[in-house]
């Protein structure tokens, strides 16, 4: 079996299981009443003011909330364990994971200090001179609280609490986990990849389960878990209005594409990243994510092919955006965009835009491989052309090359571009006609024989084909993109280039002719540049 030579063949004969799946989300889980000073400051008067309100108040809280979570852990034998820094926190959360056993539960309490927004107080004076406390913004490092858990549904996941005001959380969870988990309770068979899926029993039923992970369904397990674990504000608290929403912090659009075997997966990648190395340029960059592209866009505008050990992986930028493509476990294509931003698509961060952010993200992965098809096929097209501009071969019969540039093979395509238009198609006394009028000839000088090797010839080729149980042609798609592609450049591009430089009674300043001079200049000054002198 003959191996395949481009991407886009790679892509639609050897694609065996395809999935479009959200992979890791990573949401920011705070409180939208308590976002500013006076907010704040509203709080703690409301709840806990006596005089003059200050961040006491918020230390107070801290500890109860501290207190709440050792009780939970001691309650529920759950460690605590504090990160060391540069630690994994997955690969520790991993091995808890490989011994849990039960459906769902909480499986450790990693703790770090990380810096985060927070308020506190700091001394003003008014006129008379008094100082009196005034709440402002700042930032701090301040422990981080990591409830690694397991949930039946969602799988593993983890809700990071900061343990100061106003107690901003992180949610974090992965769609192909969801999606495994959803594929188990209906029964459906599947072979694991590692974060994918590499067989299904029911791949429809697989994309529809995929898809359904909305984000209503997210809110309902961000709320089960929430109720489950300790939380900084009391129930009366929550119950006039401080609750938590969610917003998007970073999510992953993976596009999977199993191939059936290894070597192929291995030709995409040797094809993508020789043929692809400028994807990061601003015009590829706006084919690849449908925005413009100006001088205000930040940059830089860059390809990078990052090797982690033998296996490449192509990273395309957009903005705060980011395309990955790699091959996953020598079985796998997977090309993922990470959005960072939702803005750099003109989308809001509230967890209500993920639908219509998924749509544009699986859009861009879906560009990015129409981009790299694209490039291919200009390789590809180097066969087409030599296809037609050569002699071929059809079984026993043979026709002779269809030359570029030939007066009369362009008089013959330019004939293609006519009967194209006509439902029945042509026949060897309407080719007579036109070609003849074309070539200023007499069409009487036009015998049958002429005309059946001129048929012959586009047949062969490919351009023309017969009509079951008649004597009539009709123009083919190739027929009709080789007629197009060839009567242009030649009528467009070849003669008036030409014409411009070679013509006696033109300028020699004419920009094309400026231009060639300066690339002869050039050349001229490289080969005298690397020269080497002659021995003495």
């Amino acid at each position: 079996m003959s191996l395949p030579r481009t991407v886009a063949q790679v892509i639609e004969d050897h694609v065996t299981l395809e999935l479009e799946s959200l992979d890791r989300v990573y949401l920011n889980v705070y409180q939208p009443e308590l976002q500013t000073p006076r907010a704040v400051f509203q709080f703690l008067r409301d709840h806990y003011g006596q005089g003059a309100v200050s961040s006491h108040q918020m230390k107070e809280i801290s500890e109860r909330f501290l207190r709440s979570i050792n009780r939970f852990a001691e309650d529920h034998g759950i460690p605590i364990i504090g990160f060391e820094k540069g630690q994994r926190k997955e690969d520790l959360a991993a091995e808890y994971v490989a011994q849990f056993s039960t459906p769902e539960g909480v499986l450790l309490i990693g703790k770090a200090q990380e810096k985060v927004r927070t308020f506190r107080t700091e001394g003003r004076r008014n006129e008379r001179g008094e100082t009196y406390p005034w709440i402002v913004e700042t930032t701090a490092m301040v422990n981080q609280y990591y409830f690694y858990a397991v949930d039946v549904d969602f799988g593993p996941f983890f809700l990071k609490y900061s343990s100061y005001f106003p107690y901003g959380a992180k949610l974090c969870f992965n769609g192909h986990e969801y999606l495994k988990r959803q594929l188990a309770k209906e029964g459906i068979g599947y072979e694991e990849l590692a974060n994918g899926i590499l067989s299904c029993d029911n791949p429809k039923r697989m994309q529809e389960l995929a898809d359904g992970l909305t984000p209503a369904r997210i809110l309902l397990f961000l709320s089960k878990w929430q109720h489950h674990l300790p939380c900084p504000f009391t129930v009366d608290e929550q119950r006039v209005g401080y609750r938590y929403q969610a917003s998007i912090s970073q999510v992953e659009f993976a596009l999977t594409q199993v191939v059936d075997r290894p070597v192929h997966g291995r030709i995409f990648f040797e094809e993508v990243l020789r043929e692809n190395i400028d994807l990061g340029r601003p015009d590829n960059l706006q084919l690849i994510f449908a925005r413009r592209v100006t001088k205000r866009t930040p940059g830089p505008f860059r390809t990078r092919v990052v090797r982690e050990g033998v296996i490449p992986s192509l990273y395309v930028d957009y903005k705060s955006s980011r395309l990955k493509q790699y091959f996953k476990e020598g079985r796998a294509l997977r090309t993922e965009l990470t959005v960072n931003d939702p803005w750099d698509f003109g989308l809001g961060r509230k967890l209500v835009n993920l639908p219509a952010l998924r749509e544009l993200g699986f859009q861009t992965n879906r560009r990015l491989l129409n981009v790299q098809k694209a490039s291919q096929d200009f390789a590809f097209s180097e066969e087409v052309f030599r296809d037609v501009t050569g002699p071929c071969r059809v079984g026993e019969q043979r026709a002779s090359a269809l030359r570029f540039g030939d007066e009369g093979v362009q008089a013959l395509l330019s004939v293609l571009l006519v009967f194209r238009l006509l439902p029945r198609g042509l026949r060897s006394r309407d080719l007579r006609e036109h070609l003849a009028s074309l070539l200023g000839d007499d069409p009487s000088q036009w015998t049958q024989g002429r005309l059946t090797y001129q048929l012959r010839r586009l047949r062969l080729h490919g351009l023309i084909e017969r009509a079951p149980g008649s004597h009539r042609y009709t123009v083919t798609d190739k027929g009709l993109r080789v007629a197009l592609w060839f009567t242009r450049c030649h009528a467009r591009l070849f003669r008036p280039a030409l014409g411009e430089l070679f013509a006696e009674d033109l300028p020699d300043d004419t920009p094309l002719r400026r231009a060639l001079d300066r690339f002869d200049q050039e050349v001229n000054r490289y080969m005298e540049k690397a020269r080497v002198p002659v021995a003495a």
